[in-house]
């Protein structure tokens, strides 16, 4: 069995002064993740790497680097899912963790829930010793003018998706040598959105869904819009009816366009590890690894490949 990792930086109008190190930022995240599946480790422990190099990186809007809310504060939401088992965690709108994909793990394996929220899921990260820091340590200064600049939510979210005011979501997928597939999603939200906001990222079968008898996905765009497809589910079930990964992400993004006028993005992996990237709006920052090549992509029909050294 082939592993295979692929990653997002999240789906919008990525400007170009942003757009080399965000498609830096997903290769690295890529090959961070297949390294852990090269010596054999699997597609949760995979997803969670590459998710957290992602969010280390201030270039995208999860954990360092996210986006702010009405009253100027971070607000993280993320989801991981074990497609063998249909495991899942999730935490939303937390406040000083830096890694919330690795919180969102411990809800999972360490509670016997699937998603805490704010004070709830902050306590929990306590209770389990996870590190703090502090909140504003998340927030760059690029961020802080941006929203200084943004304040009114209606325009802030408009821009988010139409112009080039927004980051987005990060996300991964992998399939492991034993044929397991997991997802994982992070973000920041929406830049202005009203405090206690959550959107997609973190709602099972929104944000990301995995399942070993389908394959896994990872969503990106506009969050009301996905969850009002249950945009992960969806791809899904159109591969259930026999559809290749490539187009069932575009039939449903095409679905969420014309029903809701929603724009955004997915990856998608199958057990047999077919993959795709497949994106509605601009620009979307991607990278995927097999069988050591590099694919990567920004603009619609990008497919651009490095050979990785053995």
């Amino acid at each position: 069995m082939t592993a295979v990792m692929v990653v997002h930086g999240g789906a919008w109008a990525i400007p170009d002064e942003l757009a080399e190190a965000s498609v830096n930022g997903v290769k690295a995240a890529a090959c961070e993740g297949f390294s852990v599946l090269k010596k054999g480790g699997s597609a949760l422990d995979a997803v969670e790497s590459a998710v957290k190099t992602l969010e280390d990186n201030t270039v995208f809007n999860a954990g360092h680097g996210a986006a702010l809310n009405m009253e100027g504060e971070v607000e993280l939401d993320a989801i991981i899912m074990d497609g063998r088992t249909l495991g899942s965690g999730a935490v939303s709108s937390v406040k000083n963790i830096a890694n919330p994909v690795s919180l969102a793990r411990a809800v999972m394996e360490k509670s016997p829930h699937i998603m805490l929220t704010s004070r709830g899921a902050n306590l929990f990260a306590e209770s389990i010793g996870m590190s703090t820091v502090p909140t504003d340590t998340l927030v760059t200064e690029y961020e802080r003018k941006e929203w200084e600049k943004h304040k009114n939510y209606v325009t802030g979210v408009m821009q988010d998706f139409n112009s080039q005011w927004a980051h987005d979501t990060v996300g991964a997928v992998a399939v492991d040598c034993a044929g397991n597939v997991a997802c994982a999603t992070s973000t920041g939200g929406i830049r202005n959105k009203m405090v206690g906001r959550v959107g997609d990222s973190p709602i099972i079968g929104s944000g990301g869904y995995a399942d070993n008898l389908t394959g896994a996905v990872s969503c990106t765009g506009h969050g009301e819009s996905i969850l009002k497809v249950t945009l992960a589910r969806l791809i899904l079930s159109h591969i259930e009816q026999g559809k290749s990964v490539g187009d069932a992400s575009q039939l449903s993004l095409r679905y969420m366009g014309d029903r809701v006028f929603g724009a955004g993005g997915a990856i998608v992996v199958s057990p047999s590890g077919q993959w795709a990237a497949t994106f509605t709006t601009e620009r979307m920052a991607w990278a995927a690894v097999e069988q050591d090549v590099l694919w990567y992509g920004l603009n619609p029909n990008e497919r651009l490949k490095e050979q990785l050294s053995q």
